[in-house]
């Protein structure tokens, strides 16, 4: 790879980041919030070590134009005017990752991936503060499971609650699946959030809904035999977030 691409890779790689990242929110089906900081100041030291090297190349060519003017010849490998100091020829795979950070951001994960995951284990917690009076209640989906699987006051029971996320297909007739995706640092460690929804039809997979209902009996409540499963009362299509990638609190249903 010659001087002169080396150098157009590394601003192009700067100016897909900060596409990404300063001036939208497609950052975010790659990594978590939190990274965006890093990404921005990768993206600025990219164009500068870009802007460097294209700098020291032009100088060094008329550095080089000078002495040849002045009589004096190089006999290494500028004497047959090339140089084979450059990036390795892998290199180039580089290109591709560049151009689609600049022009194609990838689909975020959705039905698709979550319907072939089993649900991600919800952290373990002994101590639950009392349920607020609020009815419907609104809580996240892993607050739901952990409630359901873990309080031993069952709490839950008869409460009305509502839940939003993403709606996959169930493996029958009776139910689906509302869900959401947690990602630790970036997609590649994406996990699912899942709920089951009963006494209802289904709205088309990938549809961003939010559930009013209470908890569908299975197992006993309280314990790990539980089933995190909701009858629904009303089912409300509601805008897809930003920020898909995190188990949030239920949006508001659009009108």
């Amino acid at each position: 790879m010659r001087r002169p691409f080396q150098a157009t890779l590394l601003v192009l790689s700067g100016i897909g980041l900060l596409r990404v990242s300063l001036f939208t929110d497609l950052y975010l089906r790659y990594v978590k919030e939190g990274m965006r900081p890093m990404l921005i100041a990768s993206g600025a030291l990219l164009i500068l070590l870009g802007v460097a090297d294209a700098v020291s190349y032009a100088r060094r060519r008329e550095s080089d134009g000078h002495d040849g003017h002045d009589g004096h010849t190089d006999h290494g490998d500028s004497a047959h005017g090339h140089s084979h100091s450059g990036a390795p020829r892998t290199a180039w795979l580089l290109l591709l990752p560049a151009l689609s950070l600049l022009f194609y951001a990838p689909p975020a994960l959705g039905a698709y991936t979550a319907s072939r995951q089993p649900p991600k284990a919800v952290t373990h917690e002994d101590d639950f503060a009392p349920l607020p009076a609020t009815s419907p209640l609104p809580m996240t989906l892993s607050d739901f499971t952990r409630r359901v699987q873990q309080d031993r006051t069952r709490a839950i029971e008869g409460r009305t609650v509502r839940l939003t996320g993403f709606v996959t297909s169930g493996e029958r007739d009776d139910h689906w699946f509302l869900n959401r995706i947690v990602i630790s640092c970036c997609a590649a460690d994406a996990q699912s959030v899942k709920v089951r929804v009963h006494r209802t039809p289904p709205p088309p997979a990938d549809t961003w809904v939010t559930v009013t209902g209470t908890w569908h009996p299975g197992g006993t409540l309280g314990t790990s035999s539980a089933s995190a499963a909701l009858d629904a009362r009303s089912v409300e299509k509601v805008a897809k977030p930003a920020n898909g990638y995190k188990d949030a609190l239920p949006l508001a249903p659009t009108r």
